[in-house]
């Protein structure tokens, strides 16, 4: 069983930054995907950035493109969200993502058949 930890979360002025941690239980992964989600009280979760373990390849949703940007540490068993200019529309619990298994790509979507394991999120409230 592998778990996942957030980090970073917190209230912050729009335009305004914060960088999100991820960190895995185990150690080094050399395949599979590690990403990010966030979900508002009565929406569904929604996926806005995922990295591919083994070459680093991204990849975004347009709502967060050009501002958010997601890499993974040199041991591969973290993951992390810089976020930039941030809006009151980013307002979200967050969530770490993650599934090792050997995929050609990442998806954004929220669904299990996608990420096996899942963070207990973090909250970012951005302020106007």
């Amino acid at each position: 069983q592998v778990r996942l930890e957030e980090s970073g979360g917190a209230s912050v002025q729009a335009g305004g930054s914060l960088r999100l941690s991820c960190a895995a239980s185990r150690n080094t992964y050399s395949t599979g995907c590690m990403g990010w989600f966030r979900q508002v009280p009565g929406k569904e979760r929604e996926g806005i950035a995922a990295i591919y373990i083994e070459n680093g390849r991204t990849n975004y949703a347009d709502s967060v493109k050009a501002r958010f940007t997601i890499s993974q540490g040199e041991a591969k068993n973290s993951a992390y969200l810089q976020m930039n200019s941030l809006t009151p529309e980013d307002t979200a619990v967050y969530f770490c993502a993650a599934d090792f298994r050997l995929v050609s790509s990442c998806s954004l979507s929220g669904s299990y058949d996608y990420w096996t394991y899942w963070g207990q999120g973090t909250q970012v409230t951005v302020s106007s």
